[in-house]
């Protein structure tokens, strides 16, 4: 039998979530939209404190690539298949994050900075609806110095796949420039996000220059348009644009790119070899939907917990539906006990 330890290696800013469920003023005041996820500037830094004033807040360790790896452990059900680097600070927030992590079943290696706080998010959520304000802080710290380490290298070594969300290019390219040669190098399989339409957009260098090492690319429609825009593309069409990103040169040739596309409600979009195919997703009715933050990592953790298990990709994508299905329905991104997936 295979052995899954530690097959699959997670890398990210690690961000402790603070949810609530706020109102349409709160938005307008601090220029929030719905669906977005974008960086924090000085002019939010005030609604973290605010958010806990006004309203009913929550807190769960989150970050787009932490939480897919933790849905991949819970869906996997092996334990130590999963492993996940970062930076936290030294403080409650990061010890909670460690606690947290471990008990989920993750092998967290965590880069300790000493002179930045754990990095938060604000998750406001107005029906359902989530949009994400990431303040990195020590997320943003994060070097590839930590990642040389023996006893972290030994974490890529292991690991026979590697995701790591789009929002890590703001942080430190050249760590994902080193896991990327290292999947290339040894065949193993190497799986990014698109994340935002800011990363498409503003980190179009960065983005270009790794993405000839992706096997499978991960996105949104919305990002999916953001990309075709900034690169000329002049459509719309996500089937179209997603064979475009799978037809994109490769600097691997061992793995042919596939991309996969989640249009929320509408079915998603799988391209490879130069055709698409259409996976409908589970359908929720709208007063079981709690809120969406979680989602899209969602679908990648289950996603990926099948692809491990070599399964086809229908049962890949299945999983990744059922993952998020359940994300949905609760707050933040968690999930019972156990998975109920056959």
């Amino acid at each position: 039998m295979a052995s899954y330890d530690g097959v699959f290696l997670g890398m990210g800013n690690p961000l402790l979530d603070i949810s609530a469920v706020v109102d349409d003023d709160f938005l307008n005041k601090y220029d929030i939209k719905l669906n977005n996820a974008i960086l924090a500037e000085d002019k939010h830094l005030p609604m973290y404190e605010e958010m806990g004033q006004k309203f009913t807040v929550e807190y769960i360790a989150g970050g787009a690539t932490q939480n897919s790896i933790k849905v991949a452990q819970w869906m996997l059900q092996i334990p130590g298949a999963t492993s996940y680097i970062g930076c936290i600070g030294k403080d409650k927030f990061g010890a909670e994050m460690t606690k947290e992590s471990r008990q989920a079943g993750v092998n967290v290696h965590y880069y300790e900075d000493e002179t930045a706080p754990t990095g938060t998010c604000a998750v406001c959520v107005v029906g359902g609806e989530r949009s994400l304000i990431a303040n990195l802080s020590a997320a943003n710290c994060y070097k590839a110095e930590h990642l040389k380490k023996p006893e972290n290298w030994a974490l890529v070594e292991k690991a026979k796949y590697f995701y790591i969300a789009g929002f890590f290019l703001t942080v430190s390219p050249e760590s994902i420039q080193l896991v990327a040669e290292h999947a290339a190098a040894t065949n193993k399989i190497f799986t990014m996000n698109l994340s935002a339409p800011f990363i498409c957009e503003f980190f179009k260098d960065a983005l270009e220059k790794v993405l000839p090492y992706m096997d499978y690319v991960f996105g949104n429609e919305t990002e999916a348009k953001t990309f075709a825009k900034v690169h000329g593309w002049e459509t719309e069409n996500v089937e179209e644009i997603a064979i475009k990103i799978s037809q994109w040169a490769k600097a691997s040739g061992t793995h042919k790119r596939i991309t996969v596309i989640t249009q929320g409600a509408d079915p998603v979009v799988v391209a490879e070899d130069g055709k698409v195919k259409l996976f409908p997703v589970i359908l929720l009715p709208k007063e079981k939907l709690v809120d969406t933050n979680g989602a899209g990592d969602a679908f990648v953790g289950g996603f990926m917990s099948q692809l491990i298990l070599e399964k086809p990709i229908e049962d890949c994508v299945r999983a990744g539906c059922y993952a998020s299905n359940v994300i949905i329905q609760r707050s933040g991104c968690t999930y019972p006990p156990k998975p109920d997936f056959s």
